[in-house]
């Protein structure tokens, strides 16, 4: 019998992915804010309590900077007291809860990335605060536990399914709409294949207990990256030069750079890209670009 796997923010994108991919490995049930309100932590706490499950991935989130920053109380409720509250639940079940973190705790470091699971999280944002916060409560309060922090995702839309958007679709809305875009020099950070994440999802519940980088290697600026999509989608070099521009004074007063070691979850054998290079041919190939 498969497990029976709750599954919250069920019709983004990397949920549905997930769900799309490993419906052999899983029973999946599915929520989504109309099902629950994320704003009443404590009714979230007895919505799941009242359910049977054997894992519970909880991916929804108010993900949007703009939001958290402008709404930090309630958005704490959301990101924050809601997850720990489901945490709670799966606690008091003995079941395993796996959580969607993200890059953006580390986005207050003034030195040089990749960082590792060990490094101190060092945010400048709510969003990245709120993050940490669930993920310190986690690692101190349950035995049964994986972390997933995610770099930025990209992929390119299926049927009913639509990825926010990524450096590929950024780049292409460029050169497809025929826009000079800026895109940040002064930036380094990982850029996933969101496909990598549904096809080794199964194993990623199966890790021992803690946190992984789930994230491709990168040592490529955000405006080197939509370089390289350009020529992966096989524009030409003067149409290239044309619309996708260096923006030099962005983040011109501090470098940013908060990509994510992956060593950890490479030796636990989940499988990544090496470069950014790698997972934009492998997207290419999956859609018929190459």
């Amino acid at each position: 019998m498969k497990p029976h796997m709750i599954i919250t923010g069920a019709r983004g994108y990397l949920a549905s992915l997930i769900q799309l991919y490993n419906k052999d490995n899983f029973d999946f049930t599915g929520f989504e804010r109309h099902d629950v309100d994320y704003s009443k932590p404590q009714e979230v706490g007895r919505f799941f309590d009242a359910l049977d499950f054997d894992l519970f991935f909880h991916t929804a989130a108010n993900a949007q900077t703009a939001a958290c920053e402008n709404d930090p109380e309630g958005t704490h409720l959301v990101n924050c007291d809601s997850a720990i509250e489901i945490a709670k639940v799966c606690r008091k079940k003995g079941k395993r809860f796996v959580f969607i973190s993200t890059e953006q705790v580390f986005n207050g470091k003034a030195v040089p990335g990749p960082f590792d699971e060990a490094t101190a999280a060092d945010s400048v944002t709510n969003y990245g605060r709120q993050k940490a916060e669930v993920d310190s409560w986690i690692r101190e309060n349950l035995d049964d536990y994986i972390i997933i922090r995610l770099s930025w995702q990209f992929g390119m839309p299926l049927p009913h399914i639509n990825p926010s958007p990524g450096i590929v679709l950024n780049a292409l809305a460029a050169l497809r709409s025929q826009t000079p875009t800026k895109f940040t020099v002064n930036e380094r950070r990982c850029m996933t294949y969101a496909q990598h994440l549904a096809d080794n999802f199964k194993r990623i519940t199966e890790l021992p207990t803690g946190e992984y980088h789930i994230a491709s290697s990168n040592d490529k600026s955000t405006y080197e990256c939509a370089r390289i999509v350009a020529r992966a989608l096989g524009y030409p070099d003067a149409q290239i030069e044309k619309f996708i521009l260096p923006d030099n004074e962005r983040y011109s007063d501090r470098f940013r750079d908060y990509r994510l070691d992956n060593a950890k979850a490479l030796g636990a054998g989940i499988e990544l890209g090496s470069s950014f290079e790698d997972d934009v041919e492998r997207c290419a190939r999956d859609f018929g670009w190459a």
